[in-house]
């Protein structure tokens, strides 16, 4: 992979995350709870490790339903709330020029 490829990729993966930024944040989450459940593994008891395991892919799982959900609702706000307003605004200073 040469430099310019490198960079396109980056450059590609930022503007997908400014795009929709619920994508990186569950990711984030995702690795910051498996982690968290990994670390706390150790101190699990009488838990047998099948259970722990089920458990930590399951809050880790929510975690990423819920970012994708939030991304979605938020994607419907932009597209259908805001964008007719901002045309509705667009229309009434149209109409005031003339």
């Amino acid at each position: 992979m040469t430099a310019v490829e490198y960079e396109d990729n980056e450059s590609k993966f930022i503007r997908k995350a400014k795009e929709n930024p619920f994508v990186p944040a569950g990711m984030l989450g995702f690795f910051a709870i498996v982690a968290y459940r990994l670390m706390k593994m150790k101190n699990r008891g009488d838990t047998k490790m099948s259970v722990h395991l089920i458990h930590m892919r399951v809050a880790a799982q929510g975690f990423v339903v819920g970012a994708m959900t939030l991304g979605v609702v938020y994607s419907m706000y932009k597209e259908y709330i805001l964008k007719p307003a901002e045309a509705q605004k667009a229309l009434e200073q149209k109409a005031l020029e003339k």
